[in-house]
Parts: C-alpha cells; structure tokens; sequence
C-alpha cells in the first residue's frame, strides 16, 4: 500500500504506522495499557483478518479470551516483518472492511489514534500537522467517540475546531464545558488519550 495524493486517510495512516512499526520493532512501548508495539500490531492484524474476534474485542467478558488468545497465538506464531506488512496491507480485498466507503468509516479514525499510540509513547514526540482533509475526516468521527464522555458530565458537552472554528454541542445543558483543539487531539481525548491529548477544555 503506497501514499499517494487520493490515498485515503485510513492508508496514509497505515502506511506511516507500519513505517514506524518497521523503524522502532516490536517491543517498544504504547499508549495502550499493557500493550508493546508487537501487541497492538497484533490487534491490527487480527482486528482486519479475523471477523470471528469481534464480538470480544467489543463486549470484552467471556467473549474477549477468544480474541486474547487470537491475537496472542498471532504475534507470537509471525515473525515481525510479516506481521507489520499485514498491517501495511489491511483486509483482505474481499472483506467489507476493505471497501473505501466502510474503509473511511470503521479505519481511518482507528489507525490515525493506533498510530499516535505509537508515536506519542516515544521520547521527544511532538504533534503532526495532518491536511486539512485529514483533519475533517476526522472530525466527523469526533463525535461517536465523544457521546460516552458527554454522558459523564452533569452539563454540557460542546468541541471547538481550534483551525477552523467549527463546533459540535453533544449536549444541551448548564454547566456548559467546552473542550477545543484539532480534531486529532480531540479524537484523542475522546478516546481516552486525555493525558496526551492537546487541548484545552473550559467549564462554565
């Protein structure tokens, strides 16, 4: 999978993630808690090819054993190149993940905060500028992730664009709390990345 100016936001950030991967190996840390970069490789792998780990990955419980023990056989059993250009391929061609319309809904949210996982575990990491199509992309998967955290709260719920201004009420009510940044570190925060997230959240 190569960039190129109509690749899609899901493939450049696959393509940047698996360069990392190659560069930094498989025992590296990430932002996800208890996870090497060999793990959350893994996870890539096995969330693209193998549809049957789903429900674990989802409902957790009894179900996740399944999808634990998947994605541990899978690491283990693919010598590391192998398993980064798996995660540079994606699903295979006739899996429905692999169409460019569900491809945008369901990856290029996942791979642009997996790829910060990476990155933003590293020493010395400082935030990417992305294009703003990039940028707008994902600001349209904000919100899916932001309702949970919108639930928590005793008010309101409104994200701002700090590039363009735009801003999202996820929900009405008094105390109002605002939380801005570029839709990256706001998936991020969303996301539970608070602590590496870059944005400034106001209440009042």
């Amino acid at each position: 999978m190569t960039d190129s100016p109509s690749a899609s936001l899901s493939q450049t950030e696959r393509t940047a993630l698996a360069d990392l991967l190659t560069e930094l190996g498989p025992d590296r840390p990430t932002r996800c808690e208890g996870w090497r970069t060999g793990d959350l490789a893994a996870h890539l792998v096995v969330r693209d090819r193998r549809p049957d780990t789903a429900p674990g990955a989802v409902l957790g419980g009894p179900l996740g054993w399944w999808t634990r023990r998947v994605q541990s056989r899978v690491l283990l059993e693919t010598p590391w190149p192998e398993l980064v250009e798996k995660v540079r391929q994606g699903p295979p061609a006739f899996f429905p993940t692999a169409l460019p319309a569900v491809d945008a809904l369901v990856n290029g949210a996942e791979m642009a905060v997996h790829h910060e996982d990476v990155r933003r575990a590293q020493p010395g990491w400082e935030p990417r500028e992305l294009p703003r199509a990039a940028q707008d992309a994902l600001w349209k998967q904000v919100p899916l992730l932001a309702r949970g955290k919108a639930r928590g709260l005793d008010g309101g719920l409104e994200l701002r664009r700090t590039d363009t201004g735009a801003t999202r009420t996820l929900r009405s009510g008094q105390p109002l709390t605002t939380v801005a940044g570029e839709p990256l570190e706001l998936l991020l925060w969303a996301g539970g990345r608070e602590d590496v997230a870059r944005v400034e959240t106001t209440r009042g």
